[in-house]
């Protein structure tokens, strides 16, 4: 009896696996992509969701940064050259502003909700 219970526990395990597939990647992180072009982060405001993993992509010829102004960001990139890319997931919602430490006019907010 042990046996046919465990057979049919694996069993049950199995046929739901795919069920568990298609449900884990229907709800992965979302992504949203600001571009750094032109001396600028594009779009300057974004609002996402809680969980959106942010990706910023230096489109430029020059380094930059992504340097987060609030006190206590989590938001800090290297100096990121041409085509390098930087994440961060903000998992608590609020208005987070951000600069280039390296050009600071250059500005930009993340609206988490």
């Amino acid at each position: 009896m042990r046996i046919s219970l465990t057979a049919t526990v694996i069993a049950s395990a199995l046929a739901a696996a795919p069920c568990m597939l298609v449900h884990a990647s229907a709800t992965s992180n979302p992504e949203r992509q600001i571009s750094i072009s032109n001396f600028t982060f594009a779009p300057a405001t974004v609002e996402v969701p809680v969980g959106t993993t942010l990706r910023w992509v230096n489109d430029d010829d020059v380094p930059h940064t992504v340097l987060g102004s609030d006190k206590g960001s989590v938001i800090r990139s290297p100096a990121l050259d041409t085509n390098d890319g930087y994440s961060v997931v903000l998992s608590q919602p609020g208005t987070y502003h951000y600069f280039c430490s390296l050009h600071p006019h250059m500005t930009g907010t993340v609206i988490v909700k």
